[in-house]
């Protein structure tokens, strides 16, 4: 059996909100071999962190508190849309020597909703590239 890709998503607000949905979605449609490792959200208590939670998913308030998982994280999804958060991360990343975990740049999102999304405007949810 092949290794499930470890994901952990950053983020949660309605976009980002709606891109774990879709993932999730696709995950299970497909039986894909990718699992969401890990969120991070500002508001922990928010309903869809709190379904994370309950589903045995570690949720964090701070999203550069996600480079403490390591190399047990494959990609990560900086769905943030803060530059700081992005930076943080990454200099968290370094100074820990983890050079396997990958940062997604918003483009592979967008490219992933436009696959998600039936939405004419999906490009448009994350990011606004294009």
């Amino acid at each position: 059996m092949t290794r499930k890709i470890q994901v952990a998503l950053l983020g949660l607000g309605e976009v980002g909100q709606d891109f774990a949905e879709m993932f999730l979605e696709r995950i299970q449609e497909g039986g894909r071999p990718v699992e969401i490792a890990a969120v991070a959200h500002r508001h922990p208590d928010s309903p869809v962190a709190l379904g994370f939670a309950q589903n045995g998913v570690p949720v964090f308030a701070d999203a550069v508190e996600v480079a403490g998982l390591g190399e047990r994280i494959d990609i990560i999804f900086d769905l943030t849309g803060n530059p700081e958060v992005r930076s943080r991360l990454r200099q968290a990343l370094q100074a820990s020597g983890n050079r396997h975990t990958v940062i997604a740049p918003e483009v592979v999102a967008q490219l992933l909703w436009l696959f998600f999304s039936d939405e004419d405007q999906a490009v448009e949810r994350v990011g606004g590239y294009g």
